[in-house]
């Protein structure tokens, strides 16, 4: 446990001991000790250019190239990416009951690798990839197989790493860069199965996601700006039913006026705090334990 932020654990233990049906929200911060950058600084400005949105992917042939070159590059840190304390501590409380549903920003697949079994990817895997003429699906390493063998020159470059499989390949000349189309069809475009920035969560996900909501006694934001509306709204929509949200974050969210509750410190040793803390309770006897103490509203 960290010195600095007993005060905030010893709170968050008792919001989550008030509240044992959590509905958890986690993003990009509770993978970054993994080794996969986060988008957004402090502030919750982008550090980096915006990711590609969908039309400008779907629409250029050119931004199609730019986009499987630099994802030939960067993908090697994602795809060798495995789950850090923040994900094993996420799964222990899903072991304890204390998780109904967790719903990840996240497209690395970490949680379920963890051993968490009720995760919604709401922005999809990154390791799949889909045709948008034919719906085949195939998986990516397989197409980066293929992109390797048209383009074997690309794998001697090296990059900075950026979020999702990315890597800063700016200067280069993507124009002669072999981008294969659809397998089955032979004419589809081949796209990550992934959620862009312009599209849409599809609409059965975010209706378990919202369901899940409903019926969960709280919100734990864990690793997230909230800045992207495909998560804030699940703050709105839980603070519209009168759940308490409670967030573990570095820096300012889009919801900070939204919170009962919000822990600004490193989300690996706060998870891995929080978890020690509720052993440490639920090990106290009846004769032992003092009385809880009262957290805001809630």
């Amino acid at each position: 446990m960290f010195d600095d932020a007993v005060e905030g654990i010893d709170a968050l233990t008792e919001f989550v001991a008030r509240h044992p049906r959590l509905f958890v929200l986690t993003g990009a911060g509770v993978s970054t000790d993994c080794g996969i950058p986060d988008y957004r600084d402090a502030r919750g400005d982008w550090k980096r250019p915006p990711p590609v949105s969908h039309q400008k992917f779907m629409g250029s042939l050119e931004v199609r190239k730019r986009y499987w070159a630099r994802s030939l590059v960067g993908f090697r840190a994602l795809a060798g990416a495995h789950p850090g304390q923040a994900h094993r501590a996420l799964s222990t409380l899903e072991r304890e009951g204390r998780i109904t549903r967790l719903v990840t920003q996240n497209v690395d697949g970490l949680h379920q690798r963890a051993g968490s079994r009720r995760v919604t990817d709401l922005h999809g895997q990154a390791d799949t990839v889909k045709c948008m003429r034919c719906g085949a699906t195939m998986m990516r390493h397989a197409l980066h197989d293929e992109l390797a063998r048209r383009n074997p020159a690309w794998l001697e470059l090296s990059a900075e790493v950026g979020p999702d499989g990315d890597a800063d390949l700016d200067g280069h000349d993507f124009s002669s860069f072999d981008v294969p189309t659809c397998q089955r069809c032979h004419v589809g475009t081949l796209k990550p199965d992934v959620v862009f920035f312009g599209d849409n969560v599809p609409k059965p996900r975010a209706e378990l996601a919202f369901a899940a909501l409903d019926e969960a006694d709280a919100m734990l934001v864990v690793g997230s700006s909230l800045m992207v509306y495909s998560g804030f709204r699940f703050a709105r929509h839980a603070v519209r039913t009168e759940k308490p949200i409670a967030c573990i974050n570095l820096g300012t969210t889009r919801a900070d006026d939204l919170f009962t509750l919000k822990i600004a410190a490193p989300v690996a040793p706060a998870l891995e705090a929080l978890v020690a803390s509720l052993a440490g309770r639920t090990q106290e006897s009846p004769a032992t334990a003092g009385p809880s103490s009262v957290l805001g509203a809630g």
